[in-house]
């Protein structure tokens, strides 16, 4: 989907909200003087599913309904006041609903759940405020999934200081996020947690891996993350930590607004001089257009293969890089974030009602690490030491930008079918400068680098979905998306000076690093994925009730990417010392262009690929509740994967790599309800984990600065995964559970990344498929109202989870990896994960108060090269505290304190510190308006 159809798809969205707006007095008029509307859903009580053909009758009327798609329906013209509901289906306990208070022209929503009926009983009777609860909607869609899932909600994210999908999902049981981005679940690595979008499976941005940064998604936007750990056969079979699934928000039953401003300070940071990095314009929103690209005449030469160029066409090539090589000094701004929605539910066409939701979101952020440390590791002088070498000290700041925007709208075509259109744009932006201060020691050289750099990430989607239930048996849903993500890293600029005395007690000189490759270098990457996906299933009910089904559905997604990353080194041998200690922006204002000194050429780091991936599948599962204890879920998906990578080394010839993997994934799962209150779920699956394109690639790139060369593998092949999941549940209130799970993963050729064995020179990292690696574990869960101690203690509510798990990965006797050990954790594997929190909320919910804190246990970062130990990423807490008040009618306010406890970013290697900085705390502040 392009960019133009997503931005005229919003077009038209905003065209009937304006509409809507437009037509505000017809839809009060539409209802009868003194009436109102009551919406909502009847869904089974025991597995959250909802139930369509329900009588619903309003008790001493005619007015009456029954229930369609997703037990979903609407009753019009009600009388206002207090009115009765009465429900009945064949299976299920009567039910009336009473004390439902409703206002003239007010919209009412109202679920409704009923009990499977295992013999004859009399109708039950339960007041409106009963029936509604305060049961938390990721409690109760934990307690009535298929499979083991965990959730965050729009409501729990609103009291929390999250701003994005990265920050809120972590707080979820098993969860670690890297580099404030990259999701681990269960201590398993990117490569083993896919991310959907509504169901459909998310691009990766980043040009070496099919991760998705989730920072990319404003929480503003979001109305659950669910994380989804154990298998069933309609779900996508490439995943074994977790399927993460973020939906955004849908519309509300009746018209709302809602604009929230804030504000924020940063310590360190917030006020102070800092270096910031040079702008050419549309930075600070996220969109330089044009003006970074990469010029036309250098990209003209391609690869400089068979080219006889002189020294004024080097000249000419090197004069056309725009001249920013250092960066400035600014003031930094506050962190400042807005966001505006506006929904509802109105008879926008021809009196047809539609539900239709526009929310958009910016938030402008400034990041600054003094200090920071980055370093290698060296063999000490004993067995076993390291120490630290190529250390560099030095300043870092980002300015980030995070902006998107959502548009739904719905229709229900009857009470059979809803039809769902859902488009998204979300953009980040962060602009970068570097300025650090070391020395290379195996050159013997001291010296300063500088590094500016800018990327760009945005992913958009568009989605048709329809829902169709055809009597009380028959179901089928379809869903037909369109997406994609484009990374843009516009010339990312390195300059390197050598800090040289002349003599011993000679001034210290500043002077450019003019030979080699890395000593003035500037590299252009671009990155473009597009998905078109179409997914369908049908379902058939079983049983009087309907309680046990079969489904059978099919998939099938077609993915274009295509990575392109071009890089030049400029240098000059032979020229003065006064030369080089020129600032860089005067070296290459022109003044020696005819001087005959410059030299350029490609590094090899550059290069491109392109992949096209076609992916299908079929499925066919069974529910079957064999008592009304014990239900059973079971079946198989069948995958087919066909995928093409052509490489291309910015040096080197052509590579094409060709795979082809056919899968039969089954599961089959055991739910048993001990009790009303208590279940155990048991779970067994096959899943797999498939080479990332640039993997597959036997391309070898190479880091600027003293960095290793990394070399893909076409002999890579996919590990197959089996899966096994115990947990216990026990729901002792409406908003409680206490909870515990083992799980444990058996992984067959697994692929890591590891060191090549050589006995000197530069170190090469590689992908190689391991034989065999173990992952298991336990996860504790507990959400428990303080009530229980006094009264007084009612509005408080405790929650916590803690994960604890180990792994093991085994390489093969004969591998080329010099890894620490044949034997050890795999990469990302955390020991323990903690989260805890407490929570205060006020009777009336408009006040409330969390304190939320989460420690992840040391983990390792990257496998060491023997005889050096593995990299490790050292424990951190972060403690974060979010007050929620009122200020008067209409307006609320927040206030939120992150990263209380500063604690430190830090990775070591044995003794030798890798990398070590600290962000600093942020305190915000801000309001909302909801007329």
């Amino acid at each position: 989907m392009t960019r133009s159809l997503s931005v005229a798809v919003f077009i038209a969205l905003s065209g009937l909200f304006v509409r809507s707006t437009v037509s505000s007095a017809q839809t009060t008029s539409s209802d009868s003087t003194g009436t109102g509307r009551i919406v909502g859903r009847v869904v089974d009580s025991r597995t959250g599913q909802g139930l369509a053909d329900v009588g619903i009758q309003l008790v001493g009327t005619t007015l009456g309904t029954s229930s369609g798609v997703e037990g979903s329906f609407t009753l019009k013209r009600i009388p206002a006041g207090t009115v009765t509901l009465h429900l009945r289906r064949l299976g299920y306990t009567p039910k009336t609903v009473t004390g439902i208070l409703l206002s003239t022209d007010q919209t009412l929503s109202q679920d409704v759940a009923l009990d499977p009926a295992t013999v004859s009983l009399t109708t039950q009777v339960v007041t409106a405020s009963a029936e509604r609860g305060t049961v938390s909607e990721a409690v109760d869609r934990q307690r009535t999934a298929v499979g083991v899932v965990s959730s965050v909600t729009a409501e729990q994210i609103s009291k929390s200081p999250d701003a994005s999908a990265a920050q809120a999902v972590q707080r979820v049981s098993g969860v670690t996020v890297s580099d404030g981005k990259y999701v681990f679940v269960r201590g398993l690595g990117e490569r083993y947690t896919t991310t959907s979008l509504n169901g459909a499976r998310v691009p990766s941005p980043e040009p070496e891996q099919r991760v998705v940064p989730l920072d990319m998604f404003p929480s503003g936007l979001l109305q659950t993350i669910t994380t989804t750990k154990t298998f069933t056969p309609d779900l996508q079979g490439d995943f074994s930590g977790a399927l993460v699934d973020i939906k955004t928000r849908e519309f509300p039953a009746r018209r709302q607004l809602s604009l929230q401003l804030s504000g924020g300070y940063e310590t360190g940071a917030t006020g102070a001089e800092i270096i910031a990095p040079s702008a050419s314009g549309g930075e600070r929103y996220g969109n330089v257009g044009h003006s970074r690209d990469l010029p036309s005449i250098v990209r003209s030469v391609g690869n400089f293969q068979g080219l006889n160029l002189n020294q004024g066409d080097k000249d000419l090539l090197v004069s056309q890089f725009r001249n920013a090589w250092t960066p400035n000094t600014a003031t930094a701004t506050p962190n400042m974030s807005g966001s505006a929605s506006f929904g509802g539910n109105d008879p926008l066409l021809f009196g047809h009602r539609i539900g239709y939701l526009m929310s958009g979101t910016f938030s402008s952020t400034t990041d600054f690490r003094d200090n920071q440390v980055r370093a290698l590791a060296g063999r000490g002088n004993v067995k076993g030491e390291t120490t630290e070498i190529d250390r560099f000290t030095g300043e870092r700041s980002s300015q980030g930008v995070l902006w998107g925007g959502l548009g739904n709208l719905s229709t229900m075509l009857g009470n059979a079918s809803r039809v769902s259109l859902n488009a998204m744009y979300n953009r980040t932006a962060d602009n970068v400068a570097i300025v650090e201060n070391g020395a290379f020691e195996n050159e013997g050289i001291r010296a300063r680098i500088t590094r500016m750099e800018y990327v760009e990430r945005a992913v958009r989607s568009v989605q048709l979905t329809g829902e169709h239930q055809l009597g009380s048996r028959h179901r089928i849903d379809w869903t037909g998306t369109a997406s994609g993500v484009r990374r843009f890293e516009p010339d990312h600029s390195e300059f390197v000076q050598a800090i040289e005395q002349d003599t011993p007690n000679g001034p210290l000189a500043l002077r450019w690093q003019n030979s080699g490759n890395g000593g003035a270098t500037r590299t252009f990457s671009d990155l473009d994925e597009r998905n078109r996906e179409v997914t369908g299933s049908y379902r058939l009910a079983l049983g009087a009730a309907g309680q046990s089904s079969v489904r059978i559905g099919g998939f099938y997604r077609r993915t274009a990417r295509d990575a392109d990353t071009r890089a030049y080194s400029i240098s000059a041998n032979g020229i003065s010392n006064a030369i080089r200690e020129l600032p860089p922006e005067e070296l290459f204002d022109g003044r020696f262009s005819n001087g005959k000194i410059f030299d350029i050429g490609p590094l090899a780091q550059g290069g491109s690929y392109t992949a096209r991936d076609r992916l299908s599948a079929a499925f066919a599962m069974t529910e079957l509740a064999l008592t009304d204890r014990v239900r059973v879920i079971g079946g198989a998906r069948y995958e087919s994967d066909h995928l093409d990578v052509n490489a291309f080394s910015t040096l080197g010839s052509p590579v094409f790599t060709r795979k082809v993997w056919n899968d039969l994934l089954p599961s089959l799962s055991l739910n048993v309800r001990l009790t009303a209150l208590q279940q155990l779920r048991l779970s067994a699956s096959r899943t797999l984990a498939r080479p990332e394109y640039r993997e597959l690639s036997p391309i070898k790139s190479r880091d600027v600065l003293n960095g290793d060369d990394t070399q893909g593998n076409e002999n890579l092949s996919r590990t197959n995964v089996t899966n096994a999941d115990v947990r216990w549940e026990y729901y002792p209130g409406p908003a409680e559970v206490i909870s515990v799970a083992f799980f444990a993963k058996k992984f067959d050729l697994p692929i890591e990344r590891v060191y090549r064995a050589a006995g000197s020179g530069t170190r090469t990292v590689f992908y190689t498929n391991a034989e065999s690696a173990d992952n298991y574990g336990i996860e504790l869960e507990l959400r428990k109202s303080l009530g229980f101690i006094a009264s007084s203690f009612t509005p408080f509510t405790l929650f916590s989870n803690v994960t604890v798990m180990e792994s093991r990965i085994h390489l093969f006797k004969n591998t080329e990896a010099s890894a620490t050990n044949l034997s050890r954790r795999m990469v990302g594997q955390a020991p323990y994960v903690i989260n805890a929190g407490l929570s205060y909320s006020s009777a009336t919910g408009a006040s409330s108060a969390t304190l939320l804190f989460n420690r992840v246990g040391d983990r390792i970062d990257a496998a060491g090269d023997a005889p050096l130990p593995d990299v490790i990423r050292r424990a951190r807490s972060v403690l974060d505290l979010s007050l929620r008040f009122g200020l008067f009618q209409n307006v609320s306010a927040r206030v939120d304190a992150k990263n209380l406890l500063d604690s430190p970013y830090n990775t070591v290697q044995g003794s030798a510190t890798r990398e070590h900085y600290k962000t600093g705390r942020t305190f915000q502040a801000g309001i909302q308006f909801r007329p």
